[in-house]
């Protein structure tokens, strides 16, 4: 029975700690699922996912779109949070309930109990696409943690230190992987690698963030 038991892989822990104020909570966001998939299809159709373009001229490859009071924006004038759509100069769609709780939840059992979004930013990889290291800095009040919810294809998730130039650890991200980060980790900086080819049963070739912020 002692063999048996050695060949069993290892049981894989459900909370990492990235780092002080940082935990990474496996399979978190599943038993929101059913709920989250549709609403998602739902913003997009009325707020169309889009390739935005940062102030130095570079249009991103993953595509974005948010939904809450207020929702984030890139152009030529500056990155911003911005309560109407400038593609469609509509307010953004209403923050769904389930996404709320789910990051209020998610915030609470990372430590941040008081947590209450109000803008969700919504990114849409298809392979090859990433995110280049950066921090999340154009939010009123820096204690406020973000939430992060990764589902569809697995992606590499870099979490490095507060200059760019500081070593960053790598994480693997599933589908239902919600990752937190507040504190001391705030204002780390943050990244994804380009996202590599698969086939998710619920997204296919795609993989969709949710980024939770207190943006005002």
């Amino acid at each position: 029975m002692a063999d048996l038991f050695d060949a069993l892989p290892p049981v894989e822990p459900s909370r990492v700690a990235m780092a002080e104020g940082a935990m990474l909570l496996r399979g978190f966001a599943l038993p929101f699922e059913a709920e989250l998939l549709p609403a998602i299809e739902a913003i997009a159709a009325a707020a169309p996912f889009r390739h935005l373009v940062t102030p130095g001229g570079h249009r991103m490859s993953v595509a974005t779109t948010s939904c809450g009071a207020t929702g984030w924006v890139t152009d030529r004038s500056g990155y911003r949070y911005d309560a109407f759509d400038p593609a469609t100069g509509r307010r953004w769609p209403a923050m769904p309930a389930s996404f709320a709780d789910l990051a209020a939840q998610a915030a609470a059992a990372a430590g941040y109990p008081a947590f209450r979004p109000d803008a969700c930013l919504i990114n849409l990889y298809l392979p090859g696409a990433r995110l280049s290291l950066h921090q999340d800095r154009n939010e009123r009040d820096f204690a406020q943690p973000i939430v992060s919810v990764s589902l569809g294809l697995p992606a590499v998730f870099q979490f490095g230190g507060e200059q760019r130039g500081d070593p960053a650890q790598r994480f693997a991200l599933r589908h239902g992987d919600v990752a937190v980060w507040g504190g001391a980790a705030r204002l780390r900086f943050h990244g994804v690698l380009p996202l590599k080819d698969g086939d998710h049963p619920r997204l296919g070739g795609r993989r969709i963030n949710l980024t939770f912020r207190k943006a005002r």
